[in-house]
């Protein structure tokens, strides 16, 4: 009996191990809600900023439809946690039905114990008993039971109250974890009826911006420019830090740190912390989808006012300067790599400096409203990379 009592216990030890994992990715879906929710509030500012003081009606859509698809990945997110959450439930449950029937067994068992106690609670019986042996093996035996008795009489009482108060642990345990259940259908039920005023908001800018499609080819023009000029610049940078100048040669190239660099791809920390509001490669227009926007040779992020920018990796600051835009940006050489931090309102460096992975380079500019951080990566045959590749996912 007592060994089948310590198996029981090795069951419900077994199954309370197997429930860990499950908790330990609920821990990891919060992170993910935590910084969605981040993200969300982020462009939720940004909008109302947008509205208040830019008419750009196409980055004011492009702000929404980003918030709609972090709205969308949060009740991704939720159904996620509430699904975890009912398999956790039932093995909960499962634990503590088991958990009963080995309280119910520890019972029976003690009540036999107390049963022969009490047959055998008069002295006399006892050595009656041991004297009516067929041998002295047999009176061996029955002078140990009684003896024995007392003493796991007790410890059976106190492995029945060690085992309701597990059992109440338990039962606590499952109430925590229905209501927990329940706050997160609720909140999904809010977060869905934000996703579709986000939705409503998104398709009003849309019949705004179909009005308004000449004027919104001559802003593209505009923008296909000024992304062109920066282009021709930074490949003019790069091929000067490469080869040099007729006036000032290059530099050595640490490719000791391009090998380090390239070894961290999918590791590097973001520059600045917000969603991406603009895609690396071509894009077409949200609304006039036969028209294709500029070309984004890196990525960009809506960041709150007065955002740190950091360096993603050790390097040198090559050029500090301002495009139409972009504003002022910060060039930064690894070896035979190159980062381009733009948009920024203050900086901390200068050319000739070095850096190191995660040092603040300085802080991102407010304009019209908007606080969008640009980030580009290129190598030294000037071929822009996707920068979401490079650094670590979120």
């Amino acid at each position: 009996m007592i060994k089948r009592i310590h198996i029981t216990l090795a069951l419900a030890a077994a199954l309370f191990a197997c429930c860990l994992p499950a908790h330990a990715q609920t821990q990891q879906q919060l992170n993910e809600r935590d910084r969605l929710e981040r993200e969300i509030a982020i462009l939720d500012d940004q909008i109302k900023a947008n509205a208040s003081q830019s008419a750009n009606a196409l980055s004011q859509l492009n702000l929404v439809q980003s918030k709609i698809t972090a709205r969308q990945a949060l009740v991704t997110a939720s159904n996620r946690e509430i699904s975890t959450i009912n398999v956790n439930l039932n093995a909960k449950q499962k634990q503590i039905d088991q958990q009963q029937q080995q309280l119910d067994t520890m019972t029976v068992y003690y009540a036999r114990l107390v049963k022969s106690a009490y047959k055998n609670r008069d002295s006399r019986l006892w050595y009656m008993y041991i004297l009516a042996s067929d041998n002295l093996g047999q009176a061996s035996r029955r002078y140990g039971f009684l003896r024995n008795l007392s003493s796991r009489m007790n410890d059976q009482a106190e492995r029945i109250k060690a085992a309701k108060a597990e059992l109440e642990k338990q039962r606590a345990q499952l109430v925590e974890m229905r209501s927990a259940a329940q706050k997160l259908r609720d909140q999904r039920v809010l977060e869905l009826d934000a996703l579709r005023k986000e939705e409503a908001q998104a398709k009003d800018i849309s019949t705004r911006l179909q009005r308004e499609r000449t004027r919104y080819q001559r802003e593209l023009t505009q923008k296909r420019r000024e992304a062109q000029a920066l282009e021709a610049e930074i490949k003019k940078a790069i091929a000067a830090a490469m080869k040099g100048t007729s006036k000032s040669p290059a530099p050595e190239i640490d490719y000791a740190l391009s090998e380090e660099f390239v070894s961290n791809r999918g590791k590097l920390p973001w520059p600045a912390e917000g969603p991406v509001v603009a895609k690396f490669g071509k894009q077409y227009h949200p609304v006039y989808k036969n028209l294709q926007l500029p070309d984004n040779n890196g990525v960009s992020l809506a960041v709150s006012p007065n955002s740190q920018v950091r360096a993603i990796f050790d390097g040198t600051v090559r050029q500090i300067a301002i495009f139409p835009g972009y504003h002022q940006c910060v060039l930064v050489q690894h070896g035979n790599y190159f980062t381009l931090y733009c948009n920024m309102k203050s900086v901390n460096v200068k050319a000739g400096d070095k850096v190191s992975t995660s040092q603040v380079l300085g802080t991102v500019d407010t304009i019209n409203g908007e606080t969008v951080f640009h980030f580009e990566i290129w190598n030294e045959k000037t071929v822009p990379q996707n920068p979401e590749s490079w650094l670590r996912p979120r």
